[in-house]
């Protein structure tokens, strides 16, 4: 099966909402997405990158537009979402979360509390009390995936993911890559999609 690596960030609207259709992307390529996790803070520091509301924020008429494209994109998929009121969520804890629980076999069902929790239910999941009672609430095993947050091995990992990614040819998020060729945020999908499906 022919596979895609998706970076994401749980703090990244824009990276929510392309999880939330990445089923429908994967069923149309036939192809499989390679969740990859980073610190998308740590991209922005490493290019000289800034986030698009600092970026635009003193474009006339850019963030107004902006919006308004989330928001088809929102009604065209029929996805929940709430821009959440604690943005900017620190994410470094749940992105090092996400790095154990790949190793562990809820590592998709993590992902997709997650991102709910941030971008659903508008929580602020930089708060280790709501990080626990949120994954105890779903289910999963919270004691476990934040004392393995916490190893070195997995910070090491979340760093050198982050790092790798930038030598890679990433900017921001979301990005996709086809073995080594980008697609950078939700306009660039109908790309990704025809790359994945074309003939080799």
């Amino acid at each position: 099966m022919k596979t895609f690596d998706f970076l994401y960030d749980f703090g990244s609207p824009n990276v929510y909402l392309v999880h939330k259709i990445m089923d429908k992307i994967e069923a149309r390529t036939g192809a499989r997405a390679n969740y990859c996790p980073i610190l998308l803070g740590g991209v922005f520091k490493l290019t000289h990158n800034t986030p698009p509301i600092q970026a635009f924020g003193g474009v006339t008429n850019k963030l107004e537009y902006e919006r308004r494209e989330m928001h088809r994109f929102i009604e065209r998929y029929d996805i929940p979402f709430q821009f959440n009121p604690h943005f900017p969520v620190m994410t470094t804890a749940v992105m090092r979360g996400a790095i154990y629980a790949q190793s562990q076999d809820f590592g998709p069902r993590y992902i997709d509390v997650v991102f709910d929790a941030v971008w659903k239910d508008g929580l602020k999941m930089d708060d280790p009390d709501v990080i626990a009672s949120t994954l105890e609430a779903a289910g999963l095993p919270a004691a476990q995936i934040m004392e393995g947050a916490q190893s070195q091995n997995v910070k090491d990992r979340l760093f050198a993911l982050t790092s790798e990614a930038v030598e890679r040819g990433a900017f921001g998020a979301p990005m996709m890559f086809v073995g080594e060729e980008p697609f950078f945020g939700k306009d660039s999908l109908p790309d990704l999609e025809y790359w994945l499906t074309k003939q080799d």
